[in-house]
């Protein structure tokens, strides 16, 4: 079988890039994209422009052709990223759960750790990348073990449905279901409502993002702290908005980002007048909405956006803490786990969530 290492190392060879645990094709919309500005050519090597601790994996991978991804390749990727997910401690145990989905919709699948009846636990609700086109809950059961054995907390993933099969907002109902159903079974799972926080890495911290604007504006589930790692925030990044070359040129690019967005919302990325709600960079008030931490790399595709929604989120009087790595790309931590930088980076939202614990005992 293809090591977990080998997967990474031909995925982004052939332009794949890696969100979270999962892989994400470097894309090409098979449709129009509205607008799309273009920078010219630059001078500047962006290999220069990534740290030195996270040069050796990219250097390592071999200079294949990039490929165009469609929905047709969909299938086999998503068979190829469960390659990637991590194995399971032995322990805390997880279970895996069923629960009422939206109104008129499926049930919703949730892997769980660190529940116990009667204890007044504080939760985070885990929601996993993949481009909004691949990953699994399943394949990040491993990240709530790690939650519920570093903050003894209950710790849930929560299995989306991916587009483009489900389009927005498909995705967004099956995580504020699972938020909801947290909050109504408080003292049978042991947790302190006072005390709930989301978390997601890239595609996962834009469902994040997207979950503490419904929960703000749905008035039924308060939330402590919203984890955002290198979330996408914005479908104008890549199509409308240019970035300069150096810019998301490693793991996850412009052409992927339109990919990914074009399948969640159902119409090019970019476009005017996007489902009210499906892209957080676009909420007009952001007032309200719970403290935040976001972390991103400076040479990652998301780095201007993640900047520019912490400040409309600090202008809004939200409580924001934005760790920029400098030479950072997406997904750097995962992988260079053990570089200075990303451990700094593992332990500033780690921390965060503990003083948002600490806070409301």
């Amino acid at each position: 079988m293809t090591s977990r290492r080998e997967l990474i190392r031909l995925g982004i060879g052939q332009g794949i890039g890696l969100m979270a645990a999962t892989a994400v094709a470097r894309s090409s919309v098979a449709q129009p994209v509205v607008g799309q500005a273009r920078f010219v050519a630059s001078p500047v090597d962006p290999m220069q422009l990534v740290n030195p601790q996270f040069r050796a994996p990219l250097q390592s991978m071999p200079d294949l052709p990039s490929m165009e991804w469609t929905t047709a390749i969909l299938p086999q990727f998503r068979e190829g990223s469960k390659a990637l997910a991590r194995p399971l401690l032995p322990a805390p145990a997880v279970v895996k759960r069923m629960i009422p989905g939206p109104k008129g919709a499926p049930e919703v699948p949730l892997y769980m750790t660190g529940a116990t009846a009667g204890a007044s636990k504080p939760a985070v609700l885990h929601i996993h990348g993949g481009g909004f086109i691949a990953g699994s809950a399943a394949d990040s059961r491993r990240d709530i073990q790690e939650l519920a054995a570093n903050h003894d907390c209950v710790a849930i993933t929560v299995d989306y449905r991916l587009a483009p099969e489900t389009p927005f907002p498909g995705s967004l109902e099956d995580n504020y279901a699972a938020l909801l159903w947290m909050y109504s079974n408080a003292a049978e799972l042991g947790i302190d409502r006072s005390r709930i926080a989301i978390k997601g890495e890239s595609a996962g911290g834009t469902h994040a993002a997207a979950l503490a604007i419904a929960a703000r504006d749905r008035g039924e589930v308060p939330l402590c702290l919203q984890v955002l790692l290198y979330p996408s925030l914005d479908d104008r990044t890549g199509s409308t908005t240019p970035v300069p070359p150096y810019i998301g040129h490693y793991i996850w690019t412009a052409a992927a980002n339109r990919f990914a967005w074009t399948s969640l919302l159902g119409k090019p990325a970019g476009a005017t007048q996007p489902p009210a709600g499906s892209v957080p960079a676009r909420v007009e008030n952001l007032a309200g909405l719970p403290a935040a931490w976001i972390g991103v790399g400076s040479v990652d595709l998301f780095a201007n956006e993640d900047v520019e929604y912490g400040r409309r989120l600090l202008q809004a009087g939200v409580s924001t803490e934005l760790q920029l790595v400098p030479g950072g790309y997406h997904g750097f931590d995962l992988f260079v786990p053990q570089a200075p930088l990303s451990v700094a980076f593992t332990e500033g939202w780690n921390s965060a969530l503990s003083r948002a614990f600490a806070a409301r005992t």
